[in-house]
């Protein structure tokens, strides 16, 4: 078998066809396809930055975040601590106080037991000087000459008075 070869004319026309096609589609097809994927190409781009920019934003606002939370954690262990001295400082000013009463209120007890005891120890001399002069009288009344008689009489008084 003969290879088969085109003709020269046939060549030609499919040359001139084919330049035709790509002159046509140069300028009517090409053209808007290009465009069209250079404006998707540079809306892809656009985009791209614009999630670049939106993760920097993301990434500053999330260490702005972190910033403020470790400044609200600082600022509410310093009013714990302040709540705590205070606290500690009313504790410290009420057991003061507390030890200032009581101290107060033992020395008042001190000062009434004392003046009790005086009004007790002035009772019981007033009663001891009153027996004795009962005594005295009682002795003096009685006849001096008998001393067996008389240091009865006082033995039996004493044992006839009371103390209170």
């Amino acid at each position: 078998m003969d290879l088969i070869t085109p003709s020269l004319g046939l060549i030609f026309w499919q040359l001139v066809f084919f330049l035709l096609l790509v002159f046509v589609l140069g300028k009517y097809a090409w053209r808007p396809i290009l465009s069209s994927l250079n404006e998707r190409e540079k809306s892809i781009e656009d985009a791209i930055e614009l999630a670049k920019k939106t993760r920097n934003e993301m990434a500053q606002l999330k260490a702005d975040n972190d910033r403020a939370k470790a400044d609200a954690i600082i600022e509410r262990d310093a009013i714990l601590k302040q709540a705590r001295q205070t606290a500690e400082k009313m504790i410290a000013t009420a057991k003061n106080e507390a030890a200032q009463e009581a101290k107060a209120e033992i020395e008042k007890a001190r000062k009434a037991f004392r003046e009790e005891q005086a009004a007790a120890v002035a009772k019981l001399k007033g009663e001891t000087s009153k027996i004795a002069l009962e005594i005295a009288e009682k002795v003096l009344r009685r006849e001096l000459s008998d001393k067996t008689s008389q240091e009865v009489l006082v033995n039996d008084w004493l044992k006839d008075a009371k103390l209170n």
